[in-house]
Formats: C-alpha cells, structure tokens, sequence
C-alpha cells in the first residue's frame, strides 16, 4: 500500500476515534508528538547539508552563462511572486481562522512574544543574518544564519576546484544519508495523522475538518491564479501568445499530476518543449533541470498559505517583519524541497518557526498533503516549463512556427 494511502487511512481512523473517544483521545497525542520529534530531529542538519549538495552540484560548465544567470534570476522572482500569491490566499480566505490550536502552542512551552516583539531595523536584520557562531545558529534553530553559512560555505568550496571534490563527495554522500533518515521518518507519518487528528477531533470537533476544506480551496485557487499568470509572463516578456503553450503542456502537467515528482516528469517536459515547443535543446537541457532543481512555484504558494493558516489558527497576529520574512524563507524553502521526499513539509518548520509559530501542528494537515501535493507538482512543473520557453525566445533560439504549428 502506497503512502499516501496510509495517511489517508490514517486520517479517516483518526476521525472516527476522535468522535467516538472524545476527550479521551487526547492521549494518541502521543504518536503525533514522536512524528514531530523525529523531523525536529533532522531538519537542521538536512538543510545545511541538500543546500549545500545543490549548491557544490551545480558548479560546473553554463552555470554562469548569460542563458544561466537570466534563468535562474527568472526562478527566483517567480518563486517570490508565488509566495506573495500564497500570503494573499491566506489572507483572503482565512483557512485557520475559528481553529483553536492555542493548547499546542502551550504544550510545547513557547508564546507568542517572537511574533509579536518590535521588529529590528533593517541594520539589525542584516547583521543579524550572519551567523558569528554557525554551530550556535543550528543549535538555536537560526535558520537564515544557517542558510547563509550554507551558502558562503558551498561558494568557496566551489572556488577552491579540483581540489575540493573530495569533500564534495562526503557533501553528496552526508545529503544522501540526510534523504535517506527523512525517507524513513515519512513512513511514521499515517501514526502521526492518526494521533494528531483523533487528539484535535476529540477535543475541537469538526471545526478543523472545515479549516483543512478551506486549506484545499485556498491552495487551489492560488494555485490557479499562478496558473494564469504563467500566460501573462508568456505573452509579457516572450511576447507570444500563451494558448500553444497551455495546449502543448497538457500531457507533461497530466504526467505530473499522477505521479507527484517533477523529476519523474523532467524527460516528458524536455521532449514537449523540444519537439511541439521548438524550444532549442542546448537551452532546455540546461533550464529545465535547474528550474527541476530550483525551483517550486506549488510549494512556495504551499508553504506560505499554510503559515497563515497556523498564524490564525494559533491567534498569533503577523506584522510586516514577519511577512518579509516568510517570502525569504518560504522562497528558500521552496528551492530547498526540491528533490527532497515531502520537502514542503520538512522545510515547513523552517519557515514557521522563522517567524515564531511552533511546529507541532504540522501533523494535523498531512492527511491533505498528498491532494495538495499532486497539484503542487503540476504547478512547478508548468512553471519550469514556461520559463525555459521565455529564456530560449529572449535567446532568439525558439522556433516560433513550431511553437505555433497545430503538432
């Protein structure tokens, strides 16, 4: 039986036990709260490590061609845009509001003094972005200290050459290692539905079933709106109409939407933009893998949709600080899932617990993640797609009668 099938399985019994059980099922906490451990467990480590294996596996030859830097400029702003599509959602559709979860807030010994403090100037926020002890910042959580130690570390060891490949290897070797443990824990994740939601049904009811429903519709209608603006970029900066594209795109989006893995999808998506696209192949070999690598317009629109879902659900008010920070760090962490099994939900603690909301609900909205997953991945994948065909026509490398030929 396939995971996702467990977790819904999982979702459903925990349902039922929370109505029959009531209060009682408080106690299967238990099995959520170990979930919740086990990814605490990994998540600084992983982070340091598949940044750094992304950032020392992409030096190499084109990585700093004119096509390279405008491409992956392109992934960054549009992974940006998707955030602030994702906080929009959130903020229109209020998915976590009426949703008490306060009792976690307190079981897990923190306030909301992190989200509510005086933000620091932009010289404070600056500086305090570098980590002037790395092992302090992953003993204390500091994500962006981490982030940017990664990033500074990756560099040089990319400017040192040849000599350094040794410990690329240990690199690539330690994110493996990393991969594999986050494999495992997942397995955990039907219990931890399970004892997550049989917990919050027998305490709140089924006013989190309603909040999970809005959590859906949100996340589909941002990402549709995304979906849309891929058309305007089309016809904005390529200057070409986005109907050939929408149509040539319906098998690798199908392919996508089955399988849930971009990388699964890569050799569909190259063969549709090269051969019905006219997109050149010296550009698409390049752009797609990178933006497969880089870049996660469905789970940056995710991760900022679901802050706010537990921002309201913990009554924890945002101010600007805090939503400039979750477009830094939901960006981040879009870029750092890719390629990681259920990455959104690892870098989800991340980027909630950069702007002081714990992480301990995180169980509670595994048993819609698969859904969201499927159409997740449809989004990056059309995504990675439409700004490779951008790229090659600023070029001038796009086949502009096969891009509009009926084949």
């Amino acid at each position: 039986m396939k995971l996702w099938q467990q977790v819904l399985i999982g979702l459903i019994l925990g349902i039922i036990t929370g109505i029959v059980l009531g209060e009682k099922a408080a106690g299967l906490k238990i099995f959520g709260t170990i979930f919740i451990s086990l990814i605490k467990m990994v998540i600084v480590p992983l982070i340091f490590f598949a940044l750094l294996a992304g950032i020392t596996s992409m030096h190499g030859q084109g990585n700093f061609t004119r096509v390279g830097i405008k491409g992956f400029s392109a992934y960054i702003l549009t992974a940006i845009f998707a955030v602030m599509i994702g906080l929009a959602a959130g903020t229109i559709f209020k998915p976590g509001a009426g949703v008490d979860l306060h009792s976690i807030l307190e079981t897990a010994g923190q306030s909301t003094v992190v989200a509510t403090k005086e933000p620091p100037t932009i010289s404070e926020f600056l500086i305090g972005l570098i980590p002037v002890n790395p092992i302090n910042a992953m003993s204390n959580d500091q994500f962006l200290q981490i982030i940017i130690f990664s990033i500074f570390t990756g560099i040089v060891i990319n400017m040192v050459g040849e000599k350094s490949k040794p410990l690329k290897e240990i690199i690539q070797s330690a994110s493996q290692v990393m991969f594999k443990m986050i494999e495992i824990i997942i397995k955990v994740a039907p219990l931890g539905v399970f004892g997550f939601i049989s917990w919050v049904i027998g305490t709140q009811g089924m006013d989190i079933i309603s909040a999970l429903l809005k959590l859906i519709i949100a996340v589909l209608a941002a990402c549709a709106f995304q979906y849309v603006v891929f058309g305007f970029f089309i016809f904005f900066f390529a200057r070409l109409s986005p109907f050939p594209f929408y149509r040539k795109i319906l098998q690798t989006q199908s392919l996508a939407f089955a399988t849930s893995s971009s990388k699964a999808t890569l050799s569909t998506a190259m063969s549709q933009v090269q051969e019905r696209m006219g997109v050149s192949k010296t550009n698409s070999n390049f752009l797609l893998p990178l933006g497969v690598c880089i870049n996660m317009d469905g789970t940056a629109i995710y991760l900022g949709i679901c802050a706010l879902f537990f921002s309201q659900a913990y009554g924890i008010d945002l101010n600007y600080h805090n939503y400039l920070m979750l477009i830094l760090t939901c960006t981040l962490g879009s870029i750092g899932a890719a390629g990681i099994p259920s990455g959104s939900i690892i870098f989800m603690g991340m980027v909630l617990t950069s702007v002081g909301l714990p992480i301990e609900g995180i169980g509670i909205i595994l048993g819609v993640d698969r859904i969201l997953d499927m159409v997740r991945t449809t989004i990056n994948i059309t995504g990675d797609s439409a700004i490779t065909l951008i790229v090659d026509k600023t070029e001038g490398a796009l086949d502009e009668k096969a891009y509009y030929s009926d084949k």
